[in-house]
């Protein structure tokens, strides 16, 4: 039953995304402001076909934590889900994502037109400071800053270094860190054919506050945001 209804929710999801993609391709015309809309359009769409079709769900705990205005999200990432709900929960964020991404034809196109923070992580120094720069217009803006800072998916119980991105955005922007845990690999894995029904929890913990040295706050994101997603994934249907 779960394999069909995979095969169903993809062939959907995946049939949607196409259309949006080329059926609103006059939407890049717009103001920036206005194709946002254009996007949460698509990913209001994709929230009813996962509900609706894949049986996923979601649960936010914790969003007290997130300050108005510009700070830095700092989420672990072991999905595509959270990438399709980052404009439904903070509106206008700026996600640092890599480079590569905005050579996709046409989805690129969009991704570019939104505002985001692209890395190129073959530049190294120059790519820290290219995201710093694009941070510095994001927060000036008030916009939300997205950050994985372990880099890439990780699948739910791995274990992966942090990486430096988040401390040079801490300590540039002297903005707080809210750190984000989920548990959205367990119905979402990455690269799996196979979405298993369930509610997905998004739990946002209290805000890392400027002023820590480099390796301080790096040792307390860490421990935190590991500490809340276990808790989350050891809970699950308990």
């Amino acid at each position: 039953m779960i394999v069909l209804r995979s095969l169903v929710f993809n062939f959907v999801f995946f049939g949607v995304t196409a259309l949006m993609c080329f059926v609103m391709l006059w939407g890049l015309l717009l103001p920036r402001r206005l194709m946002l809309g254009v996007v949460h359009l698509w990913l209001a769409q994709v929230a009813w076909i996962e509900k609706h079709i894949g049986g996923i769900t979601y649960r936010i705990v914790g969003r007290a934590h997130v300050p108005k205005g510009s700070c830095i999200i700092a989420a672990k990432h072991q999905s595509a889900w959270e990438t399709f709900k980052l404009h439904l929960l903070f509106n206008d964020p700026a996600i640092v994502l890599k480079k590569e991404l905005l050579s996709i034809p046409v989805w690129g196109w969009y991704l570019r037109r939104s505002g985001m923070i692209p890395i190129d992580r073959s530049a190294r120094s120059r790519a820290v400071s290219g995201m710093l720069q694009a941070a510095r217009a994001a927060a000036q803006a008030g916009r939300k800053i997205v950050i994985f800072p372990q880099g890439t998916r990780i699948a739910p119980g791995d274990k992966r270094p942090y990486k430096t991105g988040v401390a040079a955005l801490y300590e540039d922007l002297g903005l707080p860190v809210v750190p984000m845990a989920l548990n959205s690999g367990l119905l979402w894995g990455k690269n799996s054919f196979v979405k298993k029904p369930g509610v997905v929890t998004v739990e946002f913990l209290p805000p890392i506050a400027p002023g820590l040295d480099r390796q301080s706050m790096m040792k307390r994101l860490e421990a935190e945001l590991e500490g809340a997603t276990d808790r989350l994934l050891e809970s699950r249907g308990k």
